[in-house]
């Protein structure tokens, strides 16, 4: 402030991730967003919310608001593993620490700074305040917990990607407007009386079940979500309405879809994309795994029901533009440890770049959750075209060796026969151009699980789909002579999955020659349908009955058909297989093997062992974690 004649600043953030100044960390994006439009800005990573509170304290007031982006992950995603063990290191911390930032660190940071300066307005944004906008399910906590602004006494949450809001909010409490005054900024969420919602509770509002009813009814919660994701993937959508504690929460809809200019904007701002300099010579995981790869879009209309991206981008895509897009190569090319390789050119999926609705009229009344799912809709334009461009501008490049695509892709795209047979030649143009070109040794896809019925739950389309393009993969390979490995990611304990469909699992990809490492155990984390259903037992849009593995034995009964190969696992899985009366499966793991006789001792069986295993688990990919989480 002292080297810039700064004697206050506009707006003070506070952020929970050690400090990246680069497009895919969230607190730089808005600090830089607010700074292009003239605000002078003061970040303030990871503050020791112990003692005397000097970090909150040191740069005094702000003229307009404290911002607080708690971090890039939701917090107890990035610190505890779906057993609620904490995992290895923080990805979004200097050398990995786990004690630079509290749990909740929305709640905690909120608590103080309106205790330090109680007439300052707090603003809530990124992963953690969007997905707690109204009343959700807490796992680590496993109880219901009210919208966050009432567990943190922050003024309002800016949820979803707010570069837009965020610098409509700043202009208008620099007009002296105050923050209790501030109703009708999209994308926003605040507190109100009755009497004080803007136009009243009218029929055009989506007025949910309280707070208070859905304590007492889970299938209330579980009706009220099916509102929620709706809201949150239409064009056009409606005002949500929750009572909480005898007031409003009020969920103003979400802004249209950015532009390619608008995201351009967002990217092409002056990022130096480096961590801070006070943390030389200490490794921040998260920035290690990103820092060569380029985000081409925004949004995702895959629909996962584990997934958030739907919740916080929004399904519709936006592009950048080719012109952004390779002044971005240009910058990392100019690193100093760049050696010619782009770690990913991808999104939230790879293969989604360019796609959106052939007629926008249709697009503007629809609120599936998913363009793909159950089938692909015959509105969507799957041209793969503009991507296979991308990829060719990126690769001429001098001083580009190769562009790998790290991102997820979406092979049911690459099947799917349209009516337009030049988006049909372009899909298989991009799946050769992909296998021969892009892939670092191993490609990773999602196929979840092996059970459709679980995979309908998923939103995810058949296995079959997954061994068809592993068909094609392996032929691809074989033509060129390339010594390449698909890696399928798996989930266990998904709502609606049992342990015979996880047995199943287990001899499906033994036949496949699958030796499974890219797994992970559910995790509920808030607004999405599998949490949804997971805690309250039932379908948000059946209604229906849905049973889920929820007790650690539950859990660990289906995620050890995982790792039938391991000698530990096997004595444990032939009993679990004859205990719900699947001896036929034995057979088919274990053919050609001894088996292994009873137990007849008061040994101990496996389970200590794969607990152990349990806790020493990782997210499968940080920036896959990032998109989902």
């Amino acid at each position: 402030m002292e080297i810039r004649g700064w004697n206050e600043v506009d707006i003070i953030l506070f952020s929970g991730d050690a400090y990246v100044d680069h497009p895919s960390f969230g607190v730089a994006v808005i600090g830089r967003v607010l700074e292009a439009n003239g605000y002078k800005v003061a970040i303030v990573p990871q503050p020791d919310w112990h003692g005397d509170f000097r970090d909150f304290k040191k740069l005094g007031k702000p003229r307009l608001f404290f911002g607080i982006s708690p971090g890039c992950m939701d917090s107890m995603v990035n610190k505890y593993t779906a057993n609620r063990r904490l995992r290895s290191e923080d990805a979004y911390s200097p050398d990995g620490r786990h004690d630079c930032r509290p749990e909740y660190p929305t709640i905690v940071y909120t608590q103080i700074l309106k205790k330090l300066f109680p007439d300052v307005p707090v603003i809530l944004g990124g992963i953690e305040a969007s997905l707690r906008r109204l009343t959700h399910y807490d796992y680590w906590q496993d109880k219901l917990m009210r919208c966050i602004l009432c567990e943190s006494g922050a003024d309002m949450i800016v949820y979803g990607m707010g570069e837009k809001p965020i610098v409509q909010l700043a202009r208008q409490l620099e007009d002296g407007v105050s923050i209790g005054q501030i109703r009708d900024i999209p994308q926003t969420v605040y507190l109100s009386t009755k009497d004080d919602i803007p136009g009243g509770i009218s029929e055009n509002d989506i007025v949910l079940h309280s707070h208070q009813e859905c304590l007492q009814s889970k299938k209330a919660q579980a009706e009220n979500f099916r509102h929620i994701e709706e809201e949150s993937n239409k064009i056009h959508a409606q005002r949500l309405l929750q009572e909480v504690d005898r007031v409003f929460a009020v969920v103003n809809p979400p802004y249209p879809p950015m532009t390619t200019e608008d995201l351009d904007a967002s990217f092409d701002l002056p990022y130096t994309r480096l961590p801070h300099p006070k943390y030389k010579n200490k490794r921040i995981p998260a920035y290690e795994m990103i820092k060569h790869s380029v985000n081409i879009h925004r949004g995702c209309f895959g629909g996962c029901a584990f997934c958030t991206i739907s919740a916080h981008q929004g399904k519709f895509i936006v592009c950048r533009s080719k012109e952004s897009i390779l002044r971005e190569v240009k910058e990392v090319m100019l690193l100093p440890d760049f050696k010619g390789y782009l770690s990913d050119l991808g999104g939230p999926s790879a293969n989604m770049y360019g796609m959106e609705g052939k007629n926008k009229q249709l697009c503007e009344k629809c609120k599936r959750p998913s363009c793909i799912h159950p089938q692909i809709c015959p509105n969507l334009n799957t041209d793969h075209s503009k991507l296979l461009d991308i990829y060719h501008s990126v690769d001429s490049l001098p001083g580009i060796k190769k562009s790998f695509i790290g991102s997820g892709v979406r092979y049911d795209l690459l099947l799917y026969k349209s009516k337009d047979e030049k988006a049909n030649e372009a899909a298989r143009q991009y799946t050769r151009e992909l296998i021969c070109h892009h892939v670092s040794g191993r490609l990773k896809v999602a196929p979840e699980h092996t059970s459709d019925s679980v995979l309908m739950r998923m939103r995810k389309p058949s296995f079959s789909q997954f061994e068809e393009f592993k068909r094609i993969f392996d032929r691809i390979n074989n033509e060129n002579h390339l010594r390449q490995q698909i890696i399928p990611y798996f989930i266990s304990s998904h709502p609606g999955c049992s342990e015979e469909d996880m047995a199943e699992l287990a001899v499906i990809t033994k036949r496949l020659d699958f030796q499974l490492e890219q797994v992970q155990d559910f995790t509920p984390t808030p607004m999405t349908i599998s949490t949804e259903t997971w805690y309250t037992g039932y379908d948000p849009y059946t209604l229906e009955h849905v049973s889920s593995a929820k007790t650690q034995r539950e859990k660990l009964a289906q995620r050890q058909f995982f790792f039938w190969y391991k000698p530990e696992e096997r004595r444990n899985i032939e009993q679990e297989l004859k205990r719900i009366g699947r001896p036929d499966l034995i057979s088919k793991l274990y053919a050609g093997q001894n088996s292994i006789r009873p137990f007849n001792d008061k040994r101990q069986d496996n389970d200590h062992h794969r607990e152990k295993q349990y806790r020493q688990e990782k997210p499968r990919n940080v920036r896959g974690r990032n998109r989902r989480h």
